[in-house]
């Protein structure tokens, strides 16, 4: 299969939303991460999205609108509760996806055969232009091969899956770089089951205190079935092994200098990079978790550029605000190895 690089315009945009309306699989820029678009509401299409990625047919889907109304128009949910509404009306169009009772339109390829469905309203004006242009909402996980990190640019895309999908829609870079928050709506009491570019605080100064979700942080419990994308399996890794280190600066510095090797490198704020005596890929500002939240996966895909690095040593960000998210990630892309430097 010949993979279309297309460009953000509105002739490249309508032949994205033929391909769409036909069947096809496209990736598509939103304001987190490229994703991989198919029409949400033709199982048999969406089922070319877990084929392309090499993703598990139990992790479900979130289903892209373009605006409010199309939840309605597909008949997408059988309840939009109150909060839900209140949510919506602050947060989108925005890096916010909320978990709700499906609706008949919706198959099971796209849910994963659970009785929820996540939808989300994207920020990014191509993003919104192409479901206008398909007619339909789309299904869209991240546009890369299941559990490597997610795609912030057309061009990993392309390394990811040209050849398996029909196009890629070129536009720029994202602005978050991670992946949307994901809440659930579908229980008594709301609850974070992936953090993202909306904060927990942020959701609770809408609709007040939620549950956080023990997967947020931690290993999925065996056996237990995954409610939103990202929770189950190990994601978002380079190729070669990555260790987080919790501690202060200095026995940061400390611990990768005495462990230093051949193959080794550094996942590390900005400040520590001109004291470590291995590679350094950027985390950002040690302050400013937006920096780490759009340059980490970036940094994970450079450091897959060098085969020759096998090891990662990590610093281990906050898990205040959009910290958590950024935490979240990175624990997963480390296959939950943490060492606690104070404790050694």
């Amino acid at each position: 299969m010949n993979t279309l690089l297309l460009k953000d315009n509105e002739n490249d945009i309508n032949r994205a939303g033929e391909i769409l309306r036909n069947g096809g699989l496209v990736g598509i820029p939103t304001e987190t991460v490229y994703g991989l678009a198919a029409n949400a509401l033709d199982g048999s299409a969406v089922k070319k999205i877990f084929a392309a990625k090499g993703r598990p047919m139990d992790n479900p889907l979130i289903v892209h609108i373009q605006a409010i109304d199309d939840i309605e128009r597909f008949d997408l949910v059988s309840d939009f509760p109150e909060k839900a509404k209140k949510l919506a009306e602050k947060f989108w169009s925005g890096p916010l996806t909320m978990i709700m009772p499906k609706g008949s339109a919706i198959p099971d390829e796209v849910s994963a055969g659970l009785d929820t469905v996540a939808i989300r309203l994207p920020e990014h004006k191509t993003a919104r232009a192409v479901i206008k242009a398909a007619g339909v909402p789309l299904a869209a996980p991240s546009a890369n091969l299941s559990g490597s990190p997610s795609p912030t640019t057309a061009q990993h895309v392309i390394n990811d899956l040209g050849g398996r999908i029909d196009a890629v829609v070129d536009g720029g870079e994202c602005r978050v770089g991670l992946e949307s928050t994901v809440i659930t709506l579908a229980t008594e009491k709301p609850r974070l089951l992936r953090p993202g570019g909306v904060t927990v605080e942020e959701i609770e100064s809408v609709i007040g205190k939620i549950d956080i979700d023990d997967a947020v942080l931690n290993k999925l419990a065996d056996g237990e079935k995954a409610a939103s994308p990202g929770m189950k399996y190990k994601h978002y890794a380079p190729k070669a092994k990555v260790i987080m280190l919790k501690g202060s600066d200095s026995a940061y510095i400390d611990f990768v200098n005495s462990n230093s090797g051949a193959h080794t490198a550094a996942l590390c704020y900005d400040t520590d990079s001109d004291r470590l005596n291995v590679p350094t890929f950027p985390l950002g500002n040690k302050n400013d978790c937006l920096s780490q939240a759009h340059m980490l996966f970036n940094s994970l895909r450079k450091i897959d550029e060098h085969p020759e690095i096998r090891l990662v040593y990590a610093r281990c960000p906050s898990t205040e605000g959009v910290g958590l998210a950024v935490y979240n990630r990175l624990i997963r892309a480390a296959g939950f190895e943490v060492k606690d430097l104070e404790k050694l």
